[in-house]
């Protein structure tokens, strides 16, 4: 069975006894903090070209005789760029992948010219050929476009905080170990989390979800946040969407450039399980080579 996850984007006094209590912000304080990188990092990001290189591995479990595995994997190097939409008032991730497992995208220079340069239709049409385009080199029986490293601060966005509860939490463990055997989870052991780090867990009210299943249920979703409350700045995101046939894992670490107030990413891990069928599909991404891309692509997206 094939499960679809499609992005939608919806516009829509006793710390006195404890002097050291007294220093310590609210969470209130933290999430206003937090909402304001989020607002720095959309406004600095536009524009911005990461080099991401991305491993996934697609393992079907037998059900029966004989007992073998089926595995695929696809070897992805692409420039991943953010994309602002400014008639739809929202920005994007966009993956352009230019090497798909050793082999160069041929394509390449046409989509992009149709994509950009060349758009027809309406913003809504636009936004969903970016989606497409970006999940086009996906493999696995879930269709998916969650999987960019900065998705899930979009929930942090002080017009989206309204939509999630929040709670601190001392649980700092994340779901997904790095186990060293591919790619970018090995990167992800470093740099090392803070241990002043506020742990922020997430739970997304239902209604109108972000992450909707099968391009049309609400598929709510939940996680946590890294955060250095003194700053705002997220160190990790880590989020979870999940029902009764698959659930999906993506974490993404974050690291600090020389001279920058925001945290660019460090590397993606993700897992998605699927619960009826026992199949698995994991991923491994890293980022690297961050550079300033120079042509301007919003004015030719019209609403």
């Amino acid at each position: 069975m094939r499960r679809r996850i499609v992005l939608v984007c919806v516009v829509i006094t006793l710390a006195a006894a404890n002097p050291a209590a007294a220093q310590e912000p609210t969470l209130a304080t933290v999430l206003q903090r937090a909402g304001a990188y989020v607002s720095m990092v959309e406004r600095v990001v536009s524009g911005i070209v990461a080099e991401e290189r991305y491993s996934q591995r697609w393992t079907v479990l037998p059900r029966g005789w004989p007992l073998t595995e089926d595995r695929r994997q696809r070897e992805l190097v692409s420039d991943l760029l953010i994309v602002h939409l400014e008639a739809a008032g929202l920005w994007m991730q966009f993956r352009d992948v230019f090497e798909a497992d050793g082999t160069p995208v041929r394509d390449r220079d046409e989509r992009l010219m149709k994509l950009f340069l060349q758009p027809t239709g309406s913003s809504d049409d636009q936004r969903e050929r970016i989606l497409a385009e970006s999940a086009r080199y996906n493999i696995g029986n879930v269709e998916r476009n969650v999987n960019t490293p900065l998705f899930a601060m979009l929930f942090l966005d002080p017009r989206h905080q309204a939509r999630f509860r929040f709670f601190r939490t001392k649980d700092r463990t994340p779901l997904l170990g790095n186990d060293g055997s591919r790619g970018g989870a090995a990167a992800t052991d470093a740099p090392r989390l803070r241990a002043d780090s506020w742990v922020v867990r997430f739970e997304e009210r239902k209604g109108q979800t972000i992450i909707h299943a099968d391009a049309s249920r609400d598929l709510p979703s939940h996680g946590r946040f890294w955060i250095d409350p003194a700053t705002g700045r997220v160190l990790m995101t880590e989020l979870v969407a999940e029902d009764r046939t698959v659930r999906a894992i993506i974490l993404v670490r974050f690291r600090s450039e020389p001279g920058e107030n925001m945290l660019f990413p460090l590397a993606m891990r993700e897992r998605y399980e699927g619960r009826t069928n026992k199949s698995i599909i994991e991923g491994w991404a890293t980022y690297d080579h961050f550079r300033q891309f120079t042509v301007t692509v919003d004015t030719a997206i019209k609403k």
